[in-house]
C-alpha cells in the first residue's frame, strides 16, 4: 500500500493526519495543497474537487498493491482508517469508555472550535461585515476552554491516560493555531499547555509541526 497525503503545511487537520501517520511511523508521499488566494486556492481545482467534493484539506489517497486507488476525506474519518488499517502505536484506548471520552475531546476540537476558525468562515463574516479576528479569539478561547474542563479524570500524562490518543492529535494543531490567531492561553488552559509540552517532547509531534512542513518555505 501506498499513501499520500494531499494536505496545507497550516491546516490543523492536516496536521493531526501528519501527527497521527507519524506516531504509527507510516511512510507517506507528501503532497502540498496551497488553499490561499495567493498560493492560487488549488483547492478549488476541477482535479482536486475530483478527490474531495468539499475541496478542503487534508485528502488521504489510498493506493493499494493491485493499484486500486481510493480516497478519503476529512481527517478524523482518515485517523479512523489509520487505526484500524494500522493498529500498532493505537490512538485509541482499549476501555470502552476511554475510547469514547478521546472520540469526545477530539470532536470539541473537530466540530465545536475548528471549523469556526476556517479561512472560509473567517472570510465570510469579514465579507458581512464583522472582525475575524475578534471572531476567531471568541471561539477558539472558550472552546479551548471547555476542552480543558471537559478532561476530567481522563488526565494523565496525555488527556486520556498515558499515552497520545486521538484526543492530544487534535489539541496540539488547535494550541498552534491559537496562538497564530493571537488567541490569549491563559490559567484556564494551564492543562493543555502541560499536556503540549509532553506531546512536544515527542519526534512524532516535531516532525508534523507546520514549520517543518516542505510547502511551509515557500509560504
Amino acid at each position: 500500500m501506498k499513501l499520500v497525503l494531499h494536505n496545507y503545511w497550516r491546516s490543523s487537520a492536516s496536521h493531526r493526519v501528519r501527527i497521527v501517520l507519524a506516531l504509527k511511523g507510516l511512510a507517506y508521499d507528501y503532497a502540498p495543497v496551497n488553499i490561499t488566494p495567493k498560493g492560487g486556492e488549488q483547492h478549488r481545482s476541477d482535479a482536486y474537487r475530483a478527490k474531495n467534493p468539499m475541496m478542503q484539506v487534508p485528502t488521504l489517497e489510498i493506493i493499494e498493491d493491485d493499484g486500486t486507488v481510493r480516497w478519503l476525506a476529512q481527517s478524523l474519518p482518515i485517523l479512523e482508517f489509520l487505526e484500524e488499517r494500522f493498529p500498532d502505536t493505537p490512538i485509541l484506548p482499549k476501555d470502552p469508555y476511554q475510547r469514547a471520552k478521546a472520540r469526545m475531546l477530539a470532536e470539541i476540537v473537530n466540530s465545536g472550535i475548528q471549523p469556526l476558525q476556517n479561512l472560509s468562515t473567517a472570510d465570510r463574516v469579514k465579507e458581512l461585515g464583522g472582525d475575524e479576528t475578534a471572531w476567531r479569539v471568541h471561539f477558539v478561547g472558550d472552546g479551548l476552554v471547555a476542552f480543558a474542563r471537559a478532561l476530567g479524570d481522563s488526565i494523565d500524562k496525555f488527556c486520556v491516560g498515558t499515552f497520545p490518543t486521538v484526543a492530544d492529535c487534535c489539541l496540539i494543531p488547535q494550541l498552534t493555531a491559537a496562538r497564530r490567531f493571537h488567541v490569549p492561553l491563559g490559567p484556564g488552559h494551564a492543562q493543555l499547555l502541560a499536556i503540549e509540552e509532553r506531546c512536544l517532547a515527542l519526534p512524532a509531534f516535531t516532525a508534523a509541526a507546520p514549520e517543518n512542513q516542505p510547502d511551509a518555505a515557500k509560504a
